[in-house]
């Protein structure tokens, strides 16, 4: 539904956060914190003296949520607009290929220690029960002797 179209009551029920994020959907473009809020006070008949109250919190809130992202102009836009390309240089590579092949190795050795648990665990059992061989269930008769 349009920011527009909606009525105070239900905007009121919305964080600044959210409303934020529809005025960015609905407008396509970057903003800057006081545009947002200035509009988010207008939409909510908010006051000049609230506004100045309330604008540093509302930069917080920004900063915090994951749905927005600070470009480098100080405006403001929402994440999904933009895509993270991730450029890894060859001697990076490199390190990343040594960490993956540590882990392997590690992976390999717990495989190792846990196969030598069990067969030291099955060993104990064994012994255990050559142990228990031994005894016997006497009587209550024969204790008292």
């Amino acid at each position: 539904m349009s920011l527009n179209k909606m009525s105070k009551v239900e905007l009121e029920l919305l964080s600044y956060t959210d409303i934020a994020y529809m005025l960015l959907k609905e407008n396509k473009k970057t903003m800057n914190t006081p545009t947002i809020f200035k509009q988010i006070c207008e939409l909510l008949e908010i006051g000049e003296e609230e506004y100045a109250l309330k604008i540093g919190d509302f930069y917080t809130s920004l900063t915090t949520d994951r749905r927005f992202l600070l470009l480098e102009n100080a405006e403001w836009d929402l994440k999904e607009n933009h895509v993270v390309k991730v450029e890894v240089e060859e001697d990076e590579m490199e390190e990343v290929e040594d960490v993956e092949e540590m882990e392997e190795t590690e992976e390999l050795a717990d495989v190792e220690e846990m196969e030598d648990l069990e067969e030291s665990i099955e060993d104990d059992l064994e012994d255990l029960d050559d142990d228990m061989e031994d005894f016997s269930i006497a009587e209550e008769e024969e204790t008292e002797e």
